[in-house]
């Protein structure tokens, strides 16, 4: 479970890298404090259930699984300007992952609690 809960964490990382590359080099706001203030909003969905998922705990596991389908809504909605066209392309497929490895993980710790 450990390997998955890695994979997770790694997953969740490469979306906080790329959101903050993008916003911070890519396209920033005009403001340093505005530019800070919508990063943290855009990393509110992954960082609100990340102390559940390091406590393996299913239900935050699960929201962090539905928070990933935001960034592959917006990774689709990126992709279509030119210019970001790999990042939307990096969105979606750390989005698609990080929906997969933390489905797969809830599942398994809901066998786990099964199992007792």
């Amino acid at each position: 479970m450990k390997g998955w809960l890695f994979a997770c964490l790694m997953l969740t990382g490469a979306l906080f890298a790329l959101t903050g590359l993008r916003q911070f080099f890519i396209e920033p706001l005009a403001n340093p404090i505005p530019n800070l203030i919508w990063f943290l909003i855009q990393l509110l969905p992954l960082l609100i259930p990340l102390p559940g998922v390091l406590r393996l705990q299913v239900r935050s596991t699960f929201v962090l699984c539905m928070a990933s389908t935001l960034y592959f809504v917006h990774g689709i909605y990126v992709i279509s300007d030119p210019k970001l066209q790999l990042f939307g392309t990096f969105e979606i497929i750390f989005s698609l992952g990080l929906c997969a490895v933390s489905a797969i993980l809830v599942r398994k710790l809901r066998e786990a609690e099964a199992n007792g």
